[in-house]
């Protein structure tokens, strides 16, 4: 797991539609209000900048905070700090450093604890081998400016434009080495606890520099599949349940709870290991994509709750997603078998595909995968493993055949393509191709929005020319809420955001 923790926070595998993660309102006896939210999945990384899975990633959003800060609505705006300069040079960032601001542990947030957290992030400190957030490794220094102590200056190796989406990493205390057991950080909730097997504890942080909760307490408790908490839900101790499957949703009381939507952003792919006989051979994964019925995957998976996606990007993107691109394939057999005896497998194969038995729906796609597979003569093996050995044998070591699971990001496009870099350590799909590695310098180089959303397309025509992966859908994120709850919004992004939440009057 020790490779894991070196992966960039901006990649985060979301098994997050899947995840099953509920929350409960209740009044405690002097304790105030008090939000229960279940996982299924128990917290492995509780440092902002080494954390990977989504499951960790939507708690420690409630914790730490970083100079620039998403909204529910995917924009991007001031955190930590109020303001930025891009130089012309394209090379440099300067941050205006917002005052006032405390950290947990009662100490104020200065430019230094700035300069220590993005060192740490970029992999600068000394003993550190490689950058936990891989994005950043093209930093060559972090200082506080020389002409006004309020600034933090960082420095590039080469010039991007687009690196403004991951200085939301977690600003720590500066020489604060306690993040995976006492995280801290400035965010409107403060860590309090963790129970392995039980559950995490955060609190409102009186001291918060904006808007402060509402709520007293919020404990993630970690329950031991969905349907238990389909119980408690049932029972009314649970009063918001995100990443909701549209059959569920069906049985749901609607005198007692209101249904919230809205895109995920989170592709779900049958991803196939680029450098793996035989997926090494581009006939066979064009082979598997006419193969594969997505209509059915879907209506299997999530309910017919998701939109086909044909590339890696969801429609979500906006311009940068390219709209000429879909459609590009049909469900056809005879196709597929076709291009599986031109690659070499008239007979076709058999292989094997690793999922984390603790998401159904991902199962469920492999399960109906295997089956439209088998009609052009490949065998595929399902191999259900818990999630700590899937982080560790599929993302980190990547030592699988295929597998199938939604992929996580920021609602920025280089963050969506950029894992696909030949050179990225998110890069578990094993795919390589130069033309996209030199689009991807390209890029981060330019200031001129049209030419980048050109190349952004052509990225995305050259992936699907190498037929890298099988991409399913874009799952709508559904989300249940209690009549007795206000404020919680579903977003575009894997994020429960608790600090708007409030109990109805």
């Amino acid at each position: 797991m020790k490779n894991i923790s070196r992966l960039a926070i901006s990649v985060i595998l979301s098994v997050a539609v899947f995840a099953g993660l509920f929350c409960g309102c209740s009044k405690g006896s002097g304790a105030g209000s008090v939000v229960t939210v279940g996982i299924t999945q128990e917290p492995s990384v509780l440092d902002p900048h080494t954390v990977t899975a989504a499951g960790d990633r939507e708690i420690i959003f409630n914790i730490y905070e970083g100079l620039y800060k998403f909204d529910s609505e995917g924009v991007l705006n001031p955190c930590l700090a109020e303001s930025y300069e891009l130089s012309e040079s394209m090379d440099e960032y300067i941050f205006t450093i917002r005052k006032g601001v405390k950290f947990h542990n009662g100490k104020e947030m200065t430019p230094e604890d700035v300069v220590f957290s993005l060192s740490r992030a970029a992999g600068l400190l000394q003993g550190q081998e490689s950058a936990p957030v891989d994005a950043l490794k093209v930093i060559s220094g972090v200082s506080v400016s020389k002409d006004d102590a309020n600034k933090v200056v960082v420095k590039l190796k080469e010039k991007s434009s687009e690196l403004l989406s991951y200085f939301t990493v977690g600003i720590i205390p500066s020489g604060y080495e306690d993040c995976q057991t006492k995280p801290v950080g400035t965010g409107p909730f403060k860590f309090d606890s963790y129970n392995p097997g039980q559950n995490v504890t955060i609190s409102k942080f009186d001291g918060y520099w904006g808007q402060k909760a509402s709520i007293d307490t919020a404990v993630f408790k970690i329950c031991a599949d969905i349907d238990a908490g389909m119980v408690e839900l049932t029972n009314g101790s649970i009063d918001i349940f995100p990443h909701f499957t549209t059959d569920r949703a069906k049985q749901i009381d609607q005198t007692k709870f209101k249904v919230d939507s809205n895109v995920s952003n989170m592709p779900q792919i049958f991803i196939l290991n680029n450098k793996v006989k035989p997926f090494d051979n581009v006939k066979v994964r064009e082979a598997l994509n006419y193969a594969v019925n997505r209509k059915d995957i879907i209506s299997v998976s999530t309910d017919g709750n998701g939109v086909e996606l044909t590339t890696a990007m969801s429609p979500a993107m906006g311009k940068y997603y390219d709209t000429s691109l879909d459609g590009t394939y049909t469900y056809d057999v005879e196709k597929a078998k076709k291009l599986l005896e031109e690659a070499g497998f008239p007979e076709g194969f058999e292989t094997t595909v690793t999922v984390c038995s603790s998401y159904l729906p991902h199962v469920n796609a492999a399960v109906e995968i295997a089956a439209e597979l088998k009609k052009v003569g490949v065998t595929l093996k399902i191999n259900q493993v818990d999630w700590a050995t899937w982080l560790d044998q599929v993302y980190s070591k990547r030592e699988y055949d295929t597998t199938v699971i939604c992929v996580d990001s920021a609602f920025a496009p280089f963050d969506v393509l950029g894992r696909y870099a030949s050179d990225s350590g998110q890069n578990f799909f094993n795919y390589s191709n130069s033309k996209v590695d030199e689009l991807l310098k390209l890029i981060p180089a330019e200031r001129d929005e049209a030419k980048k959303v050109e190349y952004y397309h052509q990225i995305l025509g050259i992936m699907l020319n190498d037929h890298n992966c099988v991409y399913i859908q874009d799952p709508t994120s559904i989300t249940i809420v209690s009549n007795r709850i206000e404020g919680y919004k579903t977003w575009p992004m894997y994020v429960v955001d608790l600090s708007k939440v409030k109990i109805a009057k």
